[in-house]
């Protein structure tokens, strides 16, 4: 059996499968869009709120258990007045309708042109962080706040900076809503001051509301999660389809007293995080044809000296694993490894840890190559040493072929008696391709998934490891080293399959063009090792039998 057929029918397989996923994503997401606005009231946590607004803004509100509204909400402020926040992570915009987020650059990472920022909530897509309270005559994210607070910049030497919003709450009451941004941090807190109004019967919603529209730059080549996601204790990590959500089947665990809730995209994630031990509903919503709700609800404490205060922290940052991992438990799991992250997990750390030792991610790929190299030395060895007996064979094999060339029966049976004879395994050249396939897809979502390595350089011309070469360099050293290789492995007696075997590599190469350079640099590198090993044993073992002539 020729382990290059075996090759080309896994790597076939696997486009396939990446192919069949991307097309049920795409799929999907036509679903979604082409569904009207929810009605239902299915999401809504059970017999305590109504998320079927009257005016379809996706605006909770409490319900008298029959599936009425007992307060409609204010129309949204057309064209609201905003405020711009600058710190050193964010450049936000706040609009005084629902003193709502609804412009963040990140300040630290620059879009996919290299011109400007990474936009999360902004013009580019329908994307906001809302809140607002529930209960009759309370602000919601649709009311017009004012604000109270005049700094809107964190300056040198200053940690922390507070922006001040009022609004007017029921039976004389106000409503204080604070925004508070930290040095160095990707976490804003939105804090609500309830005075004079009956804590007891409001409660507040944390919302992050989003279209179904993957953001720019996403991989064509395999569809990257895109839209909301619960984590709690008991049900753990569950991402949500846009698509369920229209049709109201999405399946999440409603009431909790942990767990939080977020809007994921590539590289990427927002997320409300109550407190640990506070008692939440979780919800999720179609606002409008295309855009979308996830969001949880929680009860204002109870008033102290007149005052009820409740703070919820809002993630919004990039998906850097030794970030989450201290934001709240479970949030590391955003970070979306495809359905091999139990192997892309370890390779990561692996990556992560060399790349501190090189300062380079590209060379850590390099030295992660050379380790995996290490540790399969045995197998591949023991392969490379039965293709280099069937090289020794391959004028005896021909012989066959000759002699039974119309007689297929007795050629197979005089081709296995000579393998038993010469103990070779012709199927001894598949085990390390079914060893590295797994290692190749891994490889392949680090490189989607690691923001770390997103704008990561190796050398020269290689700007970025998550993209393609711009010069297809790489790939053509890739495809040079897999035609050094088809010099190396035994000529097929099959003239066909010979032919098969040169073109193969001019096939594989076209299709590496269009894989992240890190990738294509993980192959190259492993086909040079592979060669250097496969030469050594080639030379051995035709020096042993000269030896023995």
């Amino acid at each position: 059996m020729d382990y290059r057929r075996l090759f080309l029918t896994l790597i076939f397989t696997i486009s396939v499968f990446l192919l069949w996923e991307g097309w049920g994503q795409h799929k999907a997401e036509q679903k979604a869009a082409n569904m009207p606005a929810a009605t239902q009231a299915a999401d809504s946590p059970k017999g305590s709120v109504d998320l079927r607004a009257k005016d379809g803004s996706a605006v909770p509100a409490r319900s008298n258990g029959n599936g009425n509204t007992l307060a409609s909400q204010p129309a949204a402020a057309v064209n609201a007045p905003t405020v711009t926040v600058k710190t050193d992570e964010y450049v936000a915009t706040i609009s005084l309708a629902g003193a709502s987020i609804t412009n963040l650059e990140l300040t630290q990472h620059k879009g996919d042109d290299k011109s400007g920022l990474v936009e999360l909530f902004g013009k580019t897509h329908h994307y906001a962080a809302q809140s607002g309270l529930i209960g009759d005559g309370m602000p919601s994210h649709k009311t017009l706040w004012r604000q109270v607070s005049t700094a809107t910049e964190l300056k040198a030497g200053q940690n922390s900076l507070d922006v001040v919003f009022e609004a007017d709450a029921a039976n004389g009451g106000k409503v204080t809503k604070t925004l508070t941004f930290k040095r160095g941090d990707y976490g804003i807190d939105v804090t609500y001051r309830l005075k004079g109004a009956a804590a007891d019967k409001t409660d507040a919603y944390f919302q992050l509301v989003r279209d179904d529209k993957a953001p720019a730059g996403d991989p064509n080549m395999v569809s990257v999660f895109t839209g909301p996601a619960f984590y709690t204790d008991a049900q753990k990590f569950n991402k949500i389809k846009f698509a369920d959500i229209a049709d109201g089947s999405a399946k999440f665990e409603k009431t909790a007293n942990d767990g939080w809730v977020a809007m994921i995209q590539h590289y990427f994630v927002t997320a409300f995080i109550p407190a640990a031990g506070m008692p939440r509903e979780f919800y999720t919503r179609q606002v409008e044809p295309g855009v979308f709700a996830a969001g949880v609800i929680v009860p204002m404490p109870a008033a102290k000296d007149g005052v009820s205060t409740l703070s919820v922290p809002l993630y919004a940052g990039p998906q850097e694993h030794s970030t989450l991992e201290k934001v709240a438990p479970g949030f590391d799991l955003v970070v979306d490894y495809g359905w091999l992250t139990v192997l892309a997990a370890p390779i990561f750390w692996v990556l992560e840890w060399l790349e501190v030792l090189t300062g380079n991610w590209g060379w850590a790929i390099v030295l992660m190559t050379i380790m995996l190299k290490l540790i399969f030395f045995p197998l591949s060895a023991a392969s490379y040493k039965s293709m280099a007996r069937m090289r020794t064979v391959t004028p005896r094999l021909m012989a066959l072929k000759e002699r039974y060339g119309n007689d297929k029966q007795k050629l197979n049976q005089e081709m296995m008696d000579l393998y038993r004879k010469e103990k070779i395994n012709p199927l001894g050249g598949c085990l390390p391709i079914l060893v590295q396939i797994p290692v190749f897809i891994a490889l392949y979502w680090v490189l989607l998934g690691a923001v770390e390595m997103r704008n990561a350089p190796w050398v020269g011309w290689i700007h970025d490891l998550t993209q393609p070469d711009p010069f297809y360099i790489l790939p053509a050293i890739m495809m040079a080293t897999m035609l050094f290789q088809v010099k190396l492995n035994p000529t097929p007696p099959d003239p066909v399959q010979a032919k098969i075997m040169w073109i193969m590599p001019l096939g594989f190469g076209v299709m590496f063009f269009f894989f992240p350079a890190g990738l294509v640099l993980y192959w190259t590198v492993n086909n040079v090792l592979s060669i250097a090993q496969q030469w050594a044993i080639n030379r051995k073992i035709e020096t042993a039998k000269h030896t023995h002539r």
